[in-house]
């Protein structure tokens, strides 16, 4: 299967956006956003820029895509605004079950917007194929730590013949023992994955939650020999490749920019340095 990251927070904004090409193309999580503010600050020019960027990429590779995943419902991940869901097959989480208020509501009216040709299926737990893709999601699994606010998600795994691709979704790490042996039982040739947030280090996220997603993904390396593309709140920490040295060393993580061969863009961890000098 060809992987195609879309939008990162290497290429710009805050995004997990993947293209994966079998004889089908399917897209998980098609949309992008930038933190409203960070350091105190709203977001540079640039970054504005590299947002209307990567939402014409979005819109450009959603538009001919057989399938469109959205693992839950924050707008990094969905965007209930856009139209290329129609006529798509919708794979997406269940706003019946493990969500918390806040992605119940926004599922809900993602659900309303979708046109009546798209085929809404929710996903959480159930195994789908299409042609000769293989599509399994995990049970509903927490947005990080066990028992945080921020509700639940979904991970998923592409099988073409024998080839396995594994999208982790906000999983954080995985901090969550559980979402750690769902993926290693998943055998990935390929795992998307986001870093935990260790820019909240000391603030909403504990040294010892750092060390367990460490401590897991050198785990599921180690068991499974998998490349990692390690992306999204991690690289939002100035520090992030100090922090997950380990992880790195094993010479098997590198960012959606480094997967694809261009320079990194990470602006939103700039942002001081971005706005030095300029009027806001």
């Amino acid at each position: 299967m060809e992987v195609v990251p879309v939008a990162f927070e290497s290429l710009g904004v805050r995004s997990m956006a993947t293209v994966v090409r079998s004889d089908l193309k399917v897209f998980i999580d098609p949309s992008a956003a930038l933190g409203p503010t960070r350091y105190g600050l709203p977001p540079h020019k640039l970054e504005l820029q590299a947002l209307a960027e990567a939402k014409k990429r979005i819109r450009e590779e959603a538009r001919d895509s057989d399938i469109l995943i959205v693992t839950h419902y924050h707008y990094d991940h969905h965007d209930p605004g856009e139209t290329f869901y129609k006529d798509k097959v919708v794979l997406a989480k269940d706003t019946g079950r493990d969500i918390n208020k806040s992605q119940q509501k926004r599922g809900g009216y993602f659900k309303e917007q979708l046109p009546g040709s798209c085929d809404l299926r929710y996903a959480d737990g159930r195994s789908f194929e299409f042609k000769d893709l293989q599509i399994d999601f995990s049970p509903p699994v927490p947005h990080g730590p066990p028992g945080i606010r921020l509700g639940y998600v979904l991970m998923c795994r592409l099988q073409h013949e024998d080839d396995v691709v594994v999208y982790g979704s906000d999983v954080q790490g995985p901090v969550d023992e559980e979402a750690t042996e769902w993926i290693i039982e998943a055998k990935p040739r390929l795992l998307i994955m986001d870093g935990p947030p260790t820019y909240f280090l000391g603030y909403k996220f504990s040294a010892a939650n750092m060390e367990r997603a460490k401590a897991n993904m050198l785990r599921i390396i180690e068991e499974t020999g998998c490349e990692v593309i390690l992306e999204h709140h991690l690289l939002r920490d100035l520090k992030h490749r100090e922090r997950f040295k380990e992880v790195y060393e094993t010479g098997k993580a590198r960012s959606a920019a480094e997967y694809r061969g261009v320079e990194e863009n990470l602006l939103e961890m700039r942002r001081k340095e971005l706005w030095k000098g300029e009027e806001k």
